[in-house]
């Protein structure tokens, strides 16, 4: 028998088109098939009554270190960087999260259902990123929306810091720029190589490294470009369209000064995070109040808490900060759901409420951009993931991975 949700009467904002008073959101088996008004109620949908209250798409947080950089773990916890080779390229963020990390239960708590985790910044290649839900496995695996969505590399003063230190290359940002030049090269010889093995019929020795970048060439992988300062965004254009690849710059802190090359190019930021000191030099320019400069130049723009350099919960806190520094607050939703999906193209799946998509949907107290509105309820896949205690006024529950299974704990 198929699992129906029908959430009914409530403020129902779907992003992608206008927002409708009492509408009604349908799912079936974990995905939606029918959004809007005056929508038949199939029989034996487990219904939902959302009056009162606003729905909208689970958030997306573009740009984090969920599960690899736990929050509160310390050292032991901390797998963000391999820092032994400066091109980590066929190192994966997926190998390293732990999705028992309280990190996750704080994601459901601010309503982010899904969660693109990348490796850190202090190599110029840190690796591959992969596109997870916040909820739902004994394993990672188990939680996999994409494995394969993009590269994340580094500009600026993380890696020169780190390998200056070493005293090795690249301890400029010559040398950084030297080190992707030079991987981008063996990958394109490599592909060349292999392209013509397979015609010839010969055997072939796999690099994994190679072969990471060159998907990269190939456009089946983004280059998530993490860089500061305007002279690094330069130097990431200007690499990009030297090798041809699918660029998007994020944190993006002075991206402002040269939005119109970007949105000319059609290069998306993923900007932020924006909770946090001026921390190093590149940050001496930082301001929320850029993010919008950056938006009405016409980039298509994200917002990132960093996790855990801005708590993942924080995600919605940040739009709110952005509209009172002049981003359009038609823009703030869309930086926070569709527009996260489609930049590293997971809108196929999530990011608004759309037949097709999944059934992450948020049911909120009220307008999220409002500062006193609250997360009253989470579905994943249809599944409830955040539900009332019963209690006025009592924060929502998380429900716990292991009662999906139908235990009362992992012990019990």
């Amino acid at each position: 028998m198929a699992d129906i949700l029908a959430i009914t009467g409530g403020h129902v904002v779907p992003v992608v088109g206008d927002s409708i008073d009492g509408g009604t959101v349908i799912a079936v088996d974990g995905v939606i098939t029918d959004v809007g008004a005056d929508i038949a109620i199939p029989d034996g949908a487990r219904i939902v009554d959302a009056t009162g209250s606003w729905v909208l798409p689970g958030l997306v947080e573009a740009h984090g270190h969920l599960g690899v950089h736990e929050d509160g773990e310390g050292w032991s916890g901390n797998d963000t960087n391999e820092m032994t080779d400066p091109n980590g390229a066929r190192f994966r963020a997926l190998d390293g999260i732990d999705i028992e990390e309280v990190g996750f239960r704080d994601a459901l708590r601010g309503g982010v259902t899904t969660a693109v985790i990348k490796p850190g910044s202090g190599n110029p290649i840190g690796g591959r990123t992969v596109a997870i839900k916040t909820w739902g496995g004994r394993t990672v695996d188990e939680q996999v929306l994409r494995a394969d969505v993009s590269v994340k590399s580094a500009l600026g003063e993380n890696p020169k810091r780190v390998y200056g230190e070493k005293k090795q290359t690249p301890s400029t940002r010559l040398g950084v720029a030297a080190v992707l030049r030079e991987a981008f090269v063996g990958a394109r010889t490599y592909a060349e190589k292999r392209a013509a093995a397979a015609s010839k019929g010969e055997p072939f020795d796999r690099d994994l490294t190679h072969e990471t970048l060159a998907a990269v060439l190939d456009g089946d992988l983004a280059w998530d470009q993490h860089c500061h300062r305007h002279d690094d965004i330069a130097t990431a254009i200007r690499l990009s369209e030297e090798f041809g690849y699918r660029l998007v710059v994020n944190h993006g802190t002075e991206g402002h000064k040269i939005a119109d090359v970007l949105a000319e190019k059609g290069i998306p930021v993923i900007f932020g995070p924006m909770l946090t000191s001026r921390s190093k030099v590149e940050l001496r320019d930082r301001g929320i109040g850029n993010l919008a400069l950056i938006a009405e130049a016409g980039v298509t723009v994200a917002i990132t808490t960093d996790h855990p350099v801005v708590p993942i919960d924080q995600l919605r806190l940040q739009a709110i900060l952005a509209v009172s520094e002049g981003l359009d607050p038609k823009i703030a939703p869309e930086a926070l759901t569709v527009n996260p999906a489609a930049i590293l193209r997971l809108d196929d799946r999530v990011g608004a409420l759309e037949a097709g998509r999944d059934a992450d949907i948020v049911v909120w107290s009220g307008d999220p951009l409002a500062i006193d509105s609250r997360v009253e309820r989470v579905f994943i896949g249809g599944r409830d993931v955040v539900e009332p205690t019963g209690a006025d006024d009592a924060t929502p529950r998380v429900v716990e991975r292991w009662e999906r299974f139908g235990r009362t704990s992992w012990r019990g």
